[in-house]
């Protein structure tokens, strides 16, 4: 008998359980703009990009509004034949120029084609790092450029607005938009998340993750689980239906037709979504369904929930879903410190700009399932012991406790470094190795845009 099929049933029940009960942490890092701007830093063909003038979306849409219609059918067809499982778009959502009655139903008609949020802000707009001097450019809140009414990282970082034909530097642009699909691109896209593009966008019902919970519902855009085991796969083919490549693939071939087409600024801030996707999945919690849980340990905890004892599956949850959010916090707070005092993260920013790791590595679109995944799948359970050993036991090994309910005011790196430095150094080791891989990528990522513009 086939082992996968024998136990398909048993670990169905186990994993349905704990990823449909679960919202399942949908940040892959917090605040990306913080690290894409160090690994971009150290190219120099970024370096000697020209200022690009600053055009709203509604300008390129009327410039390039026919044209696009052939690019999305050109991306339309590659999506279907490369990324497994994929939702084909409705015809009903082709985009078409003709016929517009103004810019804001082309740019209505532009977003269902995309299929993200119809609610998307998409300001112009640029995050500050911190410590930058202050310029003539107002202020902005972060409601002006999120939907999410709650999300800590966004709501700390400074924002400032930007005005049409102004110029400013790709490296701006990109490590700002990089950070921008976690702002509400990908939310209530599911046809059982309540909302109207949800029933229109053809992605059907939610794979995993708690649809009624807003920021769980971009979960399967930005998480690729390609290398379980094929028992894992065979009980539960809900974890295929992930999309980072779509993504990734539609944001390139977007950047690619405005670098080539005299759009510059959307040609970098295409290229910045497309980062976003890349980048989580170096974060091991966005290539691994349960880090630290094997396919044997699933097993046991779904008979202890089959036999009416559902503490164990509950624990597992938490305690996973607890691990990501805090590597998340510390990989912000180490790099917050870092910009207000280099030699604090010095480790971090050195291995984002790839000191010492030789050439990077080529990017094709390939990559993101066989090698950016693959990396990160394989550094997932060493990681998730390297947590539960470092950090507090009260945020990572207690079921009790729910890290991202509780996480605002928190500083991890801060607090082990007053109280635990051996266990903030053990999390520094740990997370070195992770960022080289986001700055390798990132520039192999930008390197092959600017060798197709």
């Amino acid at each position: 008998m086939n082992v996968a099929h024998a136990f398909a049933p048993v670990l169905r029940v186990a994993l349905c359980a704990a990823l449909a009960l679960s919202a399942l942490p949908a940040f892959g890092w917090s605040n990306h703009a913080l690290s894409t701007r160090p690994a971009l830093e150290a190219m120099p063909e970024v370096a000697r990009l020209a200022p690009v003038k600053v055009e709203s979306l509604e300008a390129f849409l009327a410039a390039e509004a026919p044209r696009l219609e052939q690019v999305l059918d050109e991306q339309e067809r590659w999506a279907r034949e490369h990324v497994p499982t994929y939702p084909a778009r409705p015809d009903a959502l082709r985009f078409v120029a003709a016929g517009a009655a103004d810019a804001a139903e082309l740019r209505r008609r532009f977003v269902a084609a995309l299929r993200i949020s119809p609610d998307a802000r998409l300001s112009l707009f640029l995050q500050r790092p911190p410590g930058e001097a202050a310029d003539e450019r107002p202020p902005m809140a972060a409601r002006e450029v999120t939907t999410l009414p709650r999300d800590n990282a966004v709501e700390a970082a400074k924002f400032v607005a930007l005005r049409e034909g102004e110029s400013v530097s790709p490296l701006a642009v990109m490590a700002t938009a990089s950070d921008e699909p976690d702002y509400g691109l990908d939310i209530g896209l599911w046809e059982d998340n309540g909302t109207a593009q949800g029933r229109a966008y053809g992605f059907g019902k939610q794979p995993f993750g708690n649809p009624a919970l807003d920021f769980g519902t971009q979960a399967p855009f930005h998480m690729g689980f390609f290398h379980e085991s094929r028992i894992v796969y065979a009980a539960a083919g809900f974890l295929k239906r992930t999309y980072p490549e779509y993504r990734i693939h539609l944001w390139k071939t977007l950047a690619l037709h405005a670098l080539r087409t005299g759009h510059d600024y959307w040609g970098w801030r295409f290229a910045g979504w497309a980062l976003h996707y890349l980048q989580d999945l170096t974060q091991p919690y966005h290539a691994r369904v349960l880090p630290g849980l094997s396919t044997v340990r699933m097993l046991w905890i779904n008979a202890l929930q089959i036999a009416g004892w559902p503490d164990a599956r509950n624990r597992a949850v938490t305690l996973v879903s607890n691990r990501h959010l805090a590597f998340e916090n510390f990989h912000r707070t180490a790099m917050l410190a870092g910009y207000r005092e280099r030699v604090r993260s010095a480790a971090l920013f050195d291995a984002l700009g790839g000191a010492g790791a030789g050439a990077d590595p080529k990017y094709d679109d390939d990559s993101p399932r066989a090698v950016v995944t693959r990396r990160a799948a394989d550094a997932a359970d060493a990681l998730d012991r390297t947590i539960a050993a470092s950090l507090p036991a009260r945020y990572v090994s207690d079921p009790s406790f729910e890290f991202g309910a509780s996480e605002r005011g928190i500083d991890l790196f801060a607090s082990l470094s007053h109280d635990d430095p051996a266990g903030r150094d053990a999390l520094m080791r740990a997370l070195t190795p992770r960022l080289a891989d986001y700055g390798a990528q990132t520039r192999a990522f930008v390197r092959s845009l600017l060798a197709g513009r």
